[in-house]
């Protein structure tokens, strides 16, 4: 079975084969062209298109619903679709695959990530204890033994059951945090709102696509639901950006619970320190700590990844101790059954205390989010071998001493410590608080860079920290807005039974929306029994609602003001996605017509001066307005046009020699091109101009070279006959095979282009280097890499269009509120994109536009 393209090489029936339901005994390809979630009625003339409907002929949305109805009859087994946009990305050698790490290396990672992950839960004994009996204190030593049980098993179920087992296995290739989890949707699903999908992204060999089977069909009828439903959509980007805006709230009460809970030793070791002192001493630490950021990682983790061995060694030594000392009761607490005698006796009291009692959990979801900095092996090892065990000797040293001292419900950590070894553990105590403060400053800096990849949050400067690791970042303007924030919750709350009420609310906020995303990868990706999934999500989501009911009861007491944090920062995430979303809409809707493109000629109706012009745009498909501004405008236009649309794909990381994808726009003598250039999410953009515009044209020579390759075979191809059965549709020919397998093939190239039988264009300038249509493809080929040579010895301009956008007069007075204020404030001050885009200025063209929306 041979293929129309990448020179005629078999096509091997692989376990990548689609699903796909397809009418018995046919089959059917969408037309990437006329069927794009754009609205793109096939502007473009694709060198990689494939053959048209009906002959060449236009393909209306009607029909093709109506088509799309009757299509959708049974499953079978197809082969990897054909992409038009993707020449390069079918001959990529090899595939791409994430780091592997030895076990010598997990366990050097396995140290930093003592300073970088677990620094939080690690400090958790500081405080879990005081906050429990902050309301009701304990008044028998089976309280004792029933508060000691919650804390044992709250451990075993949430950090180790869920996140430790679970969870981690979630990640997007190495990526953690809610994003990772939202990204690995959309890309099995497109579930994203922003219509800038392409089938050719899933041609990304990082794509790694896990494809239904026929025996679970049920995961394909989630991903369709999914895909056809924009309520679904909405609900699941409202689900991500609440889980976010918790996560941000929880990085910035961490930082003032940990230190402000270390800095309380010291009213037990001096008895004249006031709570006022307390809080200036943490205020002076936390200015210390997030000036220290901006160091990276890497440094800082390898810094204090010791000192965080050192305080684990001293908590379970700690425990060990007052567990000799003051008996083994405590052990008893392992017997789950201690926890139903402390609800049968004051239930009131066990249910006010699961607040407090969540706190031992707290930093569960930094193991998740800080992921992109370590391996899950590394991970998963220190928290099995160390954490865990470290955390469970400390609570049961804390215990054992509340059973002799049942009136002391405050500091019990700092009482509980031998008077000989007090200042040592004090200090560090302390260090250890002010390493934990960094744990969910770095989860929030990778969630952040996820969620600007994603369109969901503005743009902001990231300094990459670290040559060898590309997702150790730094964002200086949110390092600074959390520093104002965090001092800002020291001191209007003072204390951390009040800070303590409102870290439960922004933990259970984010556990909870991390289970739901996790079962819908369960059902769609994993394709998990639904049985065991039913199981995980009742289990765990039902311990945090129960654990989210105590919380609630304190919101009057000062919890609300990070309620109101954490929505101001949603409205910031929803509005920002909402105007990208109409900005990027408005921009398909008025993309300048093919007809016009064809009547204005090659010269485009204006003079063609030598050169390349880079016109960045967002539009993955079409000719955007803000090029018609361009040529309106400017007395000449460059000879060479390339519309560069970066897109940034929910893929963690994109393979250099996948970077680029090009489609020719309009007949060969127009000479312009669309180029996408994709990222991931986790991508280092580091190429300077020059760098950048050096692949850009190695590949449209790459792609050039293949397109006549492509013809040369189109013409070999016409004189055969096929040997098996081929049943062809508008887009895509496919071949059924002797197992009754289906193949999807893409027919070759240029087939539309070949439609077109050299119109008379206009006379152009003396460098337009026209190609004579009798000339043989060999020296077609020659001239118009020739073209590009001269082209860009002339020099490559970059034109860049802001295109804004404001309401209309006759929108509701919310929606004008929106665009024209909120968004508009936030693209102002958001970082701008030839900053982004590190475009030399010397070289920089730009135009403004306005859309209405």
């Amino acid at each position: 079975m041979e293929t129309g393209s990448s020179g005629g090489q078999r096509l091997p029936k692989t376990e990548s084969a689609e699903m796909r339901w397809v009418v018995p005994g046919g089959a059917y390809e969408e037309d990437e062209i006329d069927s794009s979630d754009d609205g793109d009625g096939g502007t473009d003339t694709p060198t990689a298109a494939l053959g048209s409907r009906g002959g060449g002929g236009g393909y209306s949305d009607a029909e093709e619903d109506e088509e799309d109805a009757l299509l959708r009859q049974r499953l079978v087994r197809t082969g990897p679709r054909a992409d038009s946009f993707d020449v390069e990305a079918l001959d990529v050698p090899g595939l791409y695959r994430h780091q592997e790490f030895t076990m010598g290396r997990s366990i050097v990672l396995a140290l930093q990530t003592l300073g970088v992950v677990f620094g939080d839960v690690g400090t958790s004994p500081l405080y879990t204890f005081d906050i429990m009996f902050n309301k009701y204190p304990n008044t028998s030593k089976e309280d004792v033994l029933g508060a000691l049980s919650l804390v044992i098993y709250t451990l075993i179920l949430i950090p180790l059951l869920k996140y430790t087992l679970i969870v981690l296995w979630g990640n997007d290739d190495g990526e953690g945090g809610i994003f990772a989890l939202y990204s690995l949707i959309c890309r099995n699903a497109k579930a994203s709102l922003l219509p800038n999908q392409l089938p050719s992204d899933t041609r990304i060999s990082s794509f790694q696509l896990k494809v239904p089977s026929v025996e679970l069909e049920r995961s394909l009828r989630i991903k369709e639901r999914l895909e056809t439903s924009s309520m679904l959509k909405k609900l699941l980007l409202m689900l991500v950006l609440f889980g976010t805006s918790m996560v941000i709230a929880d990085g910035v009460i961490t930082p003032a619970m940990s230190v402000m809970s270390a800095v309380n030793g010291l009213k037990v070791g001096i008895s004249s320190v006031n709570e006022g002192e307390v809080v200036m001493i943490s205020v002076a630490f936390l200015i210390v700590l997030f000036s220290l950021q901006r160091f990276g990682t890497s440094k800082v983790g390898l810094a204090v990844g010791p000192a965080l061995f050192i305080w684990f060694c001293c908590l379970s030594g700690i425990g060990i101790y007052n567990i000799m000392k003051y008996g083994t009761e405590v052990l008893r607490a392992f017997n789950p059954i201690y926890i139903y005698y402390y609800f049968e006796r004051n239930p009131t009291q066990a249910w006010m205390s699961l607040g407090g009692c969540l706190l031992c959990a707290t930093g569960s979801e930094a193991m998740f989010a800080d992921l992109c900095y370590f391996s899950v092996r590394s991970v998963q090892l220190t928290f099995v071998c160390l954490v865990l065990p470290c955390l469970l000797l400390g609570y049961l040293g804390q215990a054992a001493f509340l059973m002799e001292n049942l009136t002391e419900n405050e500091q019990v950590f700092f009482l509980s410590i031998p008077s000989q070894v007090f200042w040592p553990v004090v200090f560090i105590a302390t260090l250890a608080a002010l390493i934990a403060s960094r744990t969910m400053t770095t989860a929030i800096f990778s969630i952040i860079k996820q969620a600007t990849a994603l369109g969901c949050f503005p743009r902001l400067k990231i300094i990459h920290t670290s040559r060898k690791f590309m997702g150790q970042i730094y964002i200086p303007v949110m390092n600074w807005f959390l520093l104002v924030s965090c001092l800002a919750f020291v001191t209007t709350f003072g204390s951390i039974n009040e800070i303590g009420n409102a870290y439960g609310i922004a933990e259970l906020g984010v556990m909870m929306m991390t289970t739901i995303l996790v079962t819908i990868i369960m059902l769609l990706i994993w394709q998990v029994n639904i049985i065991v999934v039913l199981c995980f999500l009742t289990l765990f989501l039902g311990l945090e609602l129960f654990f989210f009911s105590s919380v609630l009861g304190s919101v009057a007491d000062g919890s609300w003001v990070l309620l109101v944090f954490a929505a101001v920062l949603y409205l910031v995430m929803y509005i920002w996605n909402y105007g990208t979303k109409l900005k990027y809409e408005t921009e398909v809707k008025q993309k300048l017509s093919m007809d016009l493109m064809m009547d204005l000629g090659c010269n485009l109706g204006t003079v063609r001066a030598p050169g390349i012009g880079l016109l960045y745009n967002e539009l993955v498909r079409g000719v955007p307005a803000i090029f018609g501004h361009f040529l309106t405008t400017m007395p000449a236009i460059h000879s060479m046009i390339i519309f560069v649309c970066i897109k940034w794909v929910p893929v963690p990381v994109v393979p250099q020699n996948e970077r680029f994808l090009f489609r020719r726009v309009c007949p060969k003598n127009y000479h312009m091109f669309r180029c996408i250039a994709r990222y991931g999410y986790k991508d280092v953009r580091k190429e300077n101009p020059q760098t950048f515009e050096q692949l850009l044209i190695e590949s449209l020579e790459k792609f050039i070279r293949r397109e006549a390759q492509e013809r040369s075979l189109e013409s070999d191809e016409n004189g055969n006959t096929d040997s098996e059965e081929e049943v062809a549709s508008s887009s895509s020919r496919v071949l059924v095979g002797p197992n009754g397998s289906i193949y999807s093939l893409g027919v070759p190239l240029l087939a539309e282009s070949a439609g077109v039988s050299n119109p008379n264009f206009g006379s152009s300038t003396s460098f337009d280097g026209s190609l004579d249509g009798t000339m043989d493809g060999r020296r077609s080929l020659d001239n118009e890499l020739s073209f590009i040579h001269k082209a860009k010895e002339c020099g490559v301009v970059y034109l860049l269009g802001h295109g804004d956008i404001r309401a209309r007069k006759e929108s509701f007075f919310v929606k004008k509120l929106v665009i024209n204020y909120f968004y508009a404030f936030l693209r102002k001050n958001c970082r701008r994109g030839i900053a982004t885009l590190s475009i030399p200025h010397t070289r920089l063209m730009q135009v403004a536009m306005q859309y209405m929306v």
